[in-house]
């Protein structure tokens, strides 16, 4: 195998569809992408992993919605980690790239030597649609349950949704001959089509604290064929998911043939921050003179540090804000 084929699929959502079960899914790969999501920031292991996780959830996620605008994922947490944010921006033109940024918040003197999931306490688990203007966003949560984000995300579905939704994922530090020590993820998104159930009750639930299960959401010969199918994802290896040597093509064949799985077309991935001056400016104008006095540095400047991509913004007081910005005719 070959560098070039190898990059062919890295950092790619595979969508596909299995009609006979009636069932939807994705197949992600990143590899670029985490590296620079993660270099932005000089994260404990623990969290490293945290925001791989949520990342390879956000790109699986954010495939199956149609977006104008953005896709958000966030936690919140009473834990050591307090928060977890990430975006996913769809493609603005045909044959571009989705744009995916992320970051956590935590607090280094509470993280333990536990599993990465521990590091979050009570909390919630949330999935906001920003689709532009003129457009009600949209914003679901769930309390944080189970023992993976993964599994909080499907429980969100389950909840929130009613449509029965399974990740399988697999994410870690990875070296390859020629490569440094980096971070890799790769997973499958199994999602029943909307026809599933739409009336099961909170009496009904079998998942953790209470919460909707997939499989309170499907009878009869839909949960056949979401048990069958998701028998057969069971059966995935990690490397299978991971790579890089096998395609998602080929993940799809091993694991589905005999569902006969139909594929759409790659949508590549990439590291994306939609930051800017003029944002930062923008978030600014809300502000009056006296408010900007008191954000001013010692060195007579206004200061903005971007959370998801390190930017550093230094500007003149003089140039920002409310007032600033009705001379400029801008409010």
């Amino acid at each position: 195998m070959s560098l070039g084929s190898k990059l062919a699929w890295d950092d790619t959502v595979l969508p596909f569809q299995l009609d006979h079960a009636d069932i939807r899914g994705r197949v992600a790969r990143l590899d670029g992408v985490l590296s620079n999501v993660l270099k932005q920031h000089d994260y404990p292991t623990v969290v490293e992993a945290l925001v791989a996780e949520m990342a390879l959830l956000t790109a699986l996620i954010g495939q199956t919605v149609k977006l104008r605008w953005k896709l958000s994922l966030q936690v919140q947490s009473d834990g050591p980690v307090r928060m977890i944010a990430t975006d996913y921006y769809g493609p603005t033109k045909e044959g571009e790239p989705a744009r995916i940024r992320a970051y956590a918040s935590f607090d280094p003197d509470r993280l333990t030597d536990a599993a990465p999931f521990e590091q979050l306490g009570k909390g919630y688990f949330a999935i906001m649609i920003d689709q532009g203007q003129n457009m009600t966003p949209y914003q679901g949560l769930t309390p944080l349950a189970g023992a993976s984000l993964a599994e909080c995300a499907e429980a969100y579905f389950a909840q929130s949704e009613q449509l029965p939704t399974r990740f399988q994922l697999s994410f870690g530090q990875s070296v390859e001959p020629g490569v440094g020590e980096h971070w890799r993820a790769g997973g499958v998104m199994l999602q029943h089509m909307p026809k599933a159930s739409p009336f099961a009750k909170g009496d009904e639930a079998s998942g953790a604290d209470g919460l909707l299960h997939a499989r309170d959401l499907v009878d009869g010969e839909d949960g056949e064929n979401w048990n069958r199918v998701n028998i057969l994802l069971d059966s995935v290896e990690e490397l299978e998911l991971i790579g890089p040597q096998v395609t998602p093509a080929t993940l799809l064949t091993r694991l589905f043939h005999e569902e006969q799985p139909r594929v759409y077309d790659l949508q590549p991935v990439t590291f994306g921050c939609t930051c800017s001056e003029d944002r930062v400016r923008q978030s600014l104008s809300i502000y009056s003179a006296k408010d900007i006095e008191k954000m001013t540095t010692d060195a007579g400047r206004v200061t903005a540090d971007c959370q998801f991509c390190g930017a550093h913004y230094d500007l003149d007081p003089k140039t920002v804000g409310l007032e600033a910005a009705k001379a400029n005719g801008n409010a």
